[in-house]
């Protein structure tokens, strides 16, 4: 990413145009037409919404601000986290809220993390993932008065920093507090695949009826879950959406920070949505590791695969991984280019389906999390009957056709 010019940045205040609908505000920007080539841009051209810092400094000036923040809230190309880069330029922020991982992102997966004091600002921290505090509570709001919300996502829906934001949006709406969203690019935003959640699996790494890979920026996804009345008892929450500039869909993106600990790599977040469902097996997806989401494998398939690996105890990322000192055989990823995952358009069941045919032990070879992670307990059935990829495929097409129509309402990017 880019740090915009002085003189683009005045540029975009000077066209600025707010549209307001059901509440909520969304700052668009426009560009010459001739300057727009191909819907393959590179990364460097796309702008995030925290990097249009002159498109809504002015509004922050005398708030009480709340941000819900992580170490992907950064601006400019000095990669300064927003939350040090706004204080210095004066701004209130009163509290940082932070999610799974932390605010400072290092804390593993899963890992409690408690409220604290930030050593850097002095602000105090609360965790959004400490002992099932997913949301705000009244008096961690109390003296807010406006609540920022900026955190790279990957578009996926067991990723949990959607989950983060229905909280969020939640008890802002019951507190009377506006959000801002300084939305960023979805790097699978191409893609929108997988079964669709049956709302009886609900689950913090699955609240909504949307399918695996759902194609929207945090933005959208904030739009369709007041939309959809998705909030308790249909509370909408006012929204204020910083876009990003120069972007849509189809653009490739590559982070500039990694989103969690163990998406170290932009390999690994393209094939986040395919894996992630080993998460739900007895099986080793690399976390122990410094190539978590880029090998499978188990220590009962020796003999059956030559590649092998050992997951390991790795403070900061995973201290206690799945098949922990064990030598592990299966399949690596590591080779398994980009543009592969891209031009492939779907979520690969391929792999789900090879290993769990290999495996000696099928009784044992999904846990009580997987149906949690699939949203439903089709797929596993669908496995364990020996459904083919395109038969289980074909069974989400229903679903996905009624989401696409769905979600074409809540996007803000072509």
């Amino acid at each position: 990413m880019r740090t915009i010019p002085v003189f683009i940045q005045s540029a975009l205040i000077a066209i600025l145009s707010i549209h307001t609908t059901s509440g909520n505000a969304i700052i668009n920007h426009s560009k010459p037409a001739d300057s727009v080539k191909t819907d393959k841009k590179i990364d460097s051209e796309i702008i995030t919404g925290a990097d249009q810092v002159p498109l809504y400094f002015d509004y922050l000036k005398g708030k009480n601000i709340g941000m819900v923040v992580n170490q992907t809230s950064v601006i400019g190309k000095t990669l300064t986290p927003s939350v040090d880069s706004l204080l210095k330029r004066g701004i209130g922020i009163k509290k940082v809220f932070g999610p799974e991982h932390g605010f400072r992102g290092n804390a593993s997966n899963g890992a409690v993390v408690t409220d604290a004091v930030d050593t850097k600002t002095g602000l105090p921290v609360i965790s959004l993932y400490g002992n099932k505090h997913y949301k705000p509570t009244p008096e961690d709001l109390k003296g807010i008065d406006l609540m920022i919300f900026d955190i790279q996502d990957v578009g996926a829906r067991f990723y949990t920093y959607i989950s983060t934001l229905h909280y969020v949006m939640e008890a802002c709406a019951e507190n009377n507090i506006e959000l801002m969203i300084l939305d960023r690019p979805n790097p699978n935003g191409y893609l929108v695949d997988g079964p669709i959640l049956d709302t009886a699996y609900r689950s913090f790494v699955g609240m909504h009826p949307i399918p695996i890979s759902h194609g929207m920026t945090i933005g959208e996804y904030a739009q369709m879950i007041n939309g959809e009345h998705w909030l308790k008892n249909s509370v909408k929450c006012k929204l204020k959406i910083i876009k990003v500039a120069n972007y849509s869909h189809n653009m490739p993106y590559k982070l500039p920070v990694n989103p969690s600990p163990n998406l170290n790599t932009n390999q690994s977040i393209l094939l986040y949505p395919s894996v992630c469902l080993f998460e739900g097996t007895t099986f080793s997806l690399g976390r122990g590791t410094y190539f978590p989401f880029l090998v499978l494998g188990h220590p009962l398939l020796k003999g059956i695969y030559k590649y092998s690996f050992t997951p390991l105890s790795i403070p900061g990322m995973s201290e206690n991984p799945p098949q922990k000192d064990k030598e592990c055989f299966g399949i690596d990823l590591k080779s398994y280019g980009v543009e592969k995952i891209t031009t492939m358009g779907h979520i690969n069941l391929a792999w789900l389906i090879e290993l769990y045919k290999a495996f000696p032990d099928k009784d044992h070879f999904f846990n009580a999390y997987f149906n949690k992670l699939a949203g439903g307990k089709e797929l596993q059935t669908q496995i364990t009957e020996g459904k083919t990829e395109n038969e289980i495929r074909r069974s989400w097409q229903p679903g996905l056709k009624k989401f696409n129509k769905t979600r074409s309402k809540y996007l803000l990017y072509n």
